[in-house]
């Protein structure tokens, strides 16, 4: 995949709000950005959704974009992703929004511009699905939760 295709929904976007982009030349995500014209507080244990004024429209059924939370946010302030992971389907040509969570004991301030998720694009398989009656065995087997030690 060569290109993605990148949709500005709001007038903001490249302009006060910056587009997408990687931040290092390693990176394996892209920034995402806050697309708002205030800020926005963000009380502690609380919930709430900020665009990013984009939309995208990804290479084909073989990809997905995943949004993950921005690792220093979410180790140095408790700011995460209110749903885990972020799955843009390759159908979806909607505005991406970012569903965050203050996980701290603090209100968090969210600036415009200021970076709130990451973006990363990669392929996907979709088996077909077979219903059967045993499954392989493995040396783990059923052990779940914890069981393969701390």
């Amino acid at each position: 995949m060569d290109k993605l295709r990148i949709k500005a929904v709001s007038p903001l976007v490249g302009k006060e709000i910056p587009l997408p982009r990687y931040a290092t030349a390693g990176a394996a995500a892209m920034d995402l950005y806050a697309c708002i014209t205030e800020s926005v507080v963000l009380p502690a244990g609380e919930r709430t959704v900020i665009p990013t004024g984009i939309a995208i429209a990804l290479p084909g059924r073989n990809y997905v974009g995943l949004v993950f939370a921005r690792s220093g946010l979410g180790i140095k302030k408790g700011i995460c992703l209110s749903n885990g992971v972020g799955v843009i389907d390759s159908d979806y040509r909607g505005e991406i929004a970012v569903g965050l969570v203050n996980l701290s004991r603090e209100d968090y301030t969210i600036l415009p511009g200021d970076r709130i998720a990451q973006l990363m694009v990669t392929p996907v398989a979709q088996p077909h699905l077979e219903l059967v009656d045993e499954l392989d065995e493995t040396d783990r087997g059923c052990g779940g939760f914890g069981s393969t030690g701390r």
